[in-house]
């Protein structure tokens, strides 16, 4: 089995890929699962491990990257939940099955154990997850962290999802406002995004964004959002944290809902609001980051009945994970970076 290990922090070539010979690996106990993996992709979250940035601690040679997508080829003798061909990724957080978290769930795929960038990964069965059958790999590969965490913004909160009608605003054209953005307009929400180019205006529209704010003409959107959505926005998808919280209490109505997903930047190292801006909203700040194994699976249900489609940027092959690192820190790109693990 080929396999790349995190072996030297700080550099994308810290990253080696080796092969380790030998027979395919074996299910690891009775409820274990061998995933033969297609695809896998990048989060933010690989890059801030990569140069210790994370929370977490990485193990010594973990394989990277919590996300992936790919078909069972061995079950243990107790497994129920999966049979061999079975298309399925791993959760974000394995262990956290519904309800709220608690921090003896915390263990990550790509950090503490090993992750999805690997020709085959060892699962136990009950953290696997069924991926919609209209998806490709490289597509199905994208939804454990961004897409669960959006889907969580939008429907985790007290009441679950917003109501059709309201209005949700997301900020820029990262994986989780993309996702956002595609969310919202499932559940039939009126969208207003930000970002800063008009090409990227253009597709955040055909994405199903209603209205775009670009940021550099407007540096105080917050405002514009205001009167966009006739009172602010009724939730906020607050992917930018300390540089965009400011605007997005001034951008929220007056009740409404911020999912904060960041809380520090590389210019600041937490959250500040003005008084100014406080004292103009009730609204309630909600911290999110990913959700469980249910919220991931209500997920899959939603987007296997819209037949909704995930945003790529590019996909490379297993050889070029180096490159596919590089353009995702680099690039800026629009949609996910995917790494192509077999055909």
């Amino acid at each position: 089995m080929r396999a790349y290990h995190l072996e030297t922090f700080g550099k994308i070539e810290g990253i080696v890929l080796r092969d380790g010979g030998g027979p395919r690996p074996a299910p690891a106990g009775p409820t274990g699962i061998v995933v033969r993996v297609r695809a896998a992709s990048l989060n933010r979250r690989d890059l801030l491990i990569l140069h210790e940035r994370y929370p977490l601690s990485a193990a010594p040679g973990v394989i990277p990257l919590s996300d992936g997508a790919g078909e069972v080829v061995a079950v243990g003798e107790a497994v129920t939940r999966f049979a061999i061909g079975d298309r399925v990724s791993c959760a974000y957080f394995p262990h956290w099955r519904d309800g709220r978290i608690t921090p003896e769930l915390v263990a990550q795929p790509g950090c503490t154990f090993d992750g999805m960038l690997a020709e085959y990964a060892v699962l136990d069965e009950q953290w696997a997850v069924r991926v919609p059958d209209h998806l490709t790999w490289e597509e199905a590969a994208t939804l454990p962290c961004a897409a669960v965490t959006a889907w969580n913004a939008l429907t985790g909160g007290e009441g679950g999802a917003p109501p059709a009608g309201r209005s949700v605003l997301t900020l820029g054209t990262g994986p989780v406002a993309l996702f956002a953005v595609q969310f919202a307009k499932l559940l039939g929400c009126r969208v207003v995004s930000t970002t800063s180019g008009e090409e990227k205006e253009e597709r955040l529209r055909a994405l199903g964004a209603d209205a775009v704010v670009n940021y550099v003409r407007t540096p105080q959107w917050g405002s514009t959002v205001r009167e966009l959505t006739g009172g602010g926005a009724d939730l906020v998808v607050e992917t930018g944290g300390p540089d965009t919280i400011e605007e997005s209490v001034r951008a929220s109505s007056l009740y409404g809902q911020i999912a904060l997903l960041i809380t520090a930047s590389a210019a600041k190292s937490g959250i500040e609001i003005s008084h100014e801006a406080y004292a103009s909203s009730l609204a309630t700040i909600r911290r999110v980051f990913a959700g469980s194994r249910t919220q991931f699976e209500s997920m899959n249900t939603a987007i296997a009945a819209h037949g909704l489609r995930p945003v790529l940027d590019r996909v490379l092959p297993f050889e070029e994970a180096h490159e596919a690192y590089r353009g995702y820190a680099e690039d800026a790109p629009f949609g996910k970076v995917v790494i192509r693990v077999g055909d």
